[in-house]
C-alpha cells in the first residue's frame, strides 16, 4: 500500500496576507508540500494582490471562487466606490488569471472520489450553509454543468465560501466538509484550514482523513495595515478579524444587541 499523502485546503484569504503568511509557515512546519485553494482571494481586506501572488506561487490547485469572479468582471453592473478599490488593488493580468480559475477539482483519495469547490456544485454565487435543506446536501454530490459530466460523482466533496467550518457524513457514506476560512474565519476568527490525508489517485479502499487546524496570527498587523492603506469599510473589517462577526452586524453589535443567527442570515455576502 502506497504511504498517504497530506493535503492543505485552504480557503477564503480576502486580501488578509497576514493570516495567509502564518497559514502557509503552518503548512510548512508540518511537512505539507501540496496545497490546494479553494477560491475567494480578493476582496473585504486590503492586500488582494500580495494574497493572489502568493498563492499562484505556493498553491499547486487554485479554484475560482465568487469574489474572484464578480469582482474584476469588466461587464458587472452592480458598482460602487469600495467594490472599486478593491479592484483597483489588483496587478496587472491578476483579474484576468482569477476569472480563468477552473470551477472544480476531482481526483481519487483512498478509494473515495472526492471533489473540491469554492461554494455549490452549481454556481460560485450561490452558497450552501450549515444549515440548509436535505435537498442542498444530496445536490452537493451531483454533476452539473459547471463540475462536468466527464467524471464519477463524488463521495466526498470539500468547499469554503461559507466561512463556517463544518463535517457531516449521511446516505451510504457520502460526506462534506466545509474549509471554513484563512482570512476571514466566523464565529471564531483564529484562521482556519484542513488537512486532507489518504492514499492519492487510488481507488483502493485504504485510510483517509480529514482534520482541522487553527493558526494564531498577529491580527493587529494586519489591522494596521488595512488602516494604512485605507481598506473599505474598516470598521466591519475589524469586527471580523478580532470577533468573528461578519460586518453586516455591526449596527447590532454597536449598540449592544445579541448578534447570533450567522447561519441564517440570507444577505451574508462571505
Amino acid at each position: 500500500m502506497p504511504a498517504p499523502t497530506r493535503i492543505a485546503l485552504i480557503s477564503d484569504v480576502h486580501g488578509n496576507l497576514t493570516a495567509l503568511e502564518a497559514v502557509l509557515a503552518d503548512i510548512e512546519s508540518r511537512g505539507i508540500t501540496r496545497i490546494f485553494n479553494l477560491g475567494d482571494y480578493v476582496g473585504k481586506g486590503p492586500r488582494g494582490r500580495e494574497v493572489v501572488d502568493l498563492c499562484r506561487e505556493r498553491c499547486e490547485v487554485n479554484l475560482l471562487g465568487n469574489w474572484d469572479d464578480f469582482l474584476p468582471d469588466p461587464d458587472r453592473t452592480f458598482d460602487n466606490d469600495d467594490l472599486r478599490w478593491w479592484r483597483d488593488e489588483l496587478g496587472p493580468g491578476q483579474g484576468e488569471w482569477l476569472r480563468s480559475l477552473p470551477f472544480s477539482h476531482d481526483f481519487l483519495l483512498s478509494g473515495r472520489r472526492v471533489r473540491l469547490f469554492h461554494a455549490s456544485e452549481e454556481t460560485v454565487h450561490r452558497r450552501v450553509r450549515y444549515v440548509r435543506s436535505q435537498a442542498e446536501y444530496e445536490a452537493l454530490f451531483t454533476n452539473t454543468e459547471a463540475t462536468g459530466f466527464d467524471h464519477p460523482e463524488p463521495d466526498l466533496v470539500g468547499y469554503g465560501d461559507t466561512h463556517d467550518p463544518f463535517y457531516e457524513c449521511q446516505l451510504e457514506g457520502r460526506t462534506a466538509f466545509n474549509t471554513g476560512s484563512v482570512g476571514n474565519c466566523m464565529g471564531d476568527a483564529t484562521p482556519l484550514y484542513c488537512i486532507l490525508e489518504g492514499v492519492v489517485d487510488s481507488p483502493e479502499p485504504a485510510p483517509w482523513a480529514v482534520s482541522y487546524v487553527r493558526v494564531p496570527y498577529d491580527v493587529e498587523a494586519e489591522l494596521e495595515a488595512a488602516r494604512r492603506l485605507g481598506v473599505p469599510q474598516y470598521d466591519g473589517y475589524e469586527l471580523e478579524l478580532r470577533h468573528g462577526l461578519y460586518r453586516g452586524m455591526l449596527a447590532e453589535w454597536r449598540a449592544g444587541e445579541a448578534v447570533t443567527g450567522y447561519h441564517e442570515r440570507e444577505s451574508v455576502r462571505a
